[in-house]
């Protein structure tokens, strides 16, 4: 089983997904024709989407932390410094794990409050 898409509220469909395009590099897609709200997909790899939907009234969750709701994805360590730039040119407001780890991380807030953990793809999981 893996997870095929989650989908995020915001109330700027587009800034969001060119957010996640220029940042994370996630590609817009087209979307299915029977859904009736402003929204955008993006792919994030092979049978991986995001879906953003606009919802008028949408505001963050004061459970979107490290210790908390998150999302997290895995980037190689060597690209870090370039995201980590992209990020912040864009809007995003970079935080330091609280957690120590063997490996690399950090996590972003993007411009709708959640959160995500970016994570070094070629680590060695903790066990």
């Amino acid at each position: 089983m893996s997870i095929a898409h989650f989908t995020l509220a915001t109330r700027d469909v587009i800034a969001t997904r060119d957010f996640f395009s220029e940042t994370l590099g996630w590609n817009p897609i087209d979307r299915p024709g029977n859904v009736d709200i402003d929204g955008a997909w993006l792919r994030i790899a092979p049978g991986q989407e995001l879906h953003l939907l606009y919802v008028s009234d949408y505001e963050p969750s004061n459970f979107e932390k490290e210790f908390g709701r998150h999302f997290a994805v895995e980037y190689p360590l060597a690209g870090f410094s370039d995201l980590k730039k992209r990020l912040v040119s864009l809007g995003a407001e970079l935080i330091a794990p609280i957690r120590e780890t063997p490996f690399e991380r950090f996590f972003f807030k993007d411009l709708n409050g959640y959160i995500f953990e970016v994570i070094d793809k070629g680590r060695t999981p903790e066990i």
